[in-house]
């Protein structure tokens, strides 16, 4: 099933992800008129790719713990030197975390991995979409 994930008001940024994968970019309104049967998450704030965590992670009792702080930052890759800690690995591998050598841009591409984020005004993560799936949103 296809989702257009969208962000709030006229002229609003908007993906269709189908499976992992991002099938379109564009406009709300041009979105929902290509993918009629798509379900609709509309999110307040600004949608764009997700983010590279470059510095080491959060502090957190269990690396599972540390990984999903990340994805609550709006990034869904983090860097090879601050994966090292037992664990790290198999948490990111487990949610679809990206374990990258550098940094690379990121980028909302057709065909390319449906990773994406939404920030509100202060900057303050609203909603992660890692490889297709939902796995952060704020209450």
């Amino acid at each position: 099933m296809e989702t257009l994930h969208a962000a709030e008001g006229p002229g609003g940024h908007a993906v269709v992800v189908a499976g992992d994968r991002i099938g379109a970019v564009g406009t709300y309104e041009e979105l929902r008129e290509r993918f009629p049967g798509a379900r609709v998450r509309t999110w307040r704030g600004t949608l764009g790719p997700a983010l590279v965590h470059e510095g080491p992670l959060p502090d957190a009792p269990s690396p599972r713990e540390r990984v999903h702080a990340v994805l609550k930052r709006g990034a869904v890759a983090v860097l090879e030197r601050h994966a090292a800690e037992p664990g790290v690995r198999e948490a990111a591998s487990r949610v679809g975390v990206l374990v990258l050598p550098a940094v690379r841009r990121p980028e909302l591409t057709v065909g390319h991995r449906a990773d994406l984020a939404v920030f509100d005004a202060d900057g303050r993560c609203v909603a992660t979409v890692c490889a297709g799936r939902l796995v952060h949103r704020r209450a």
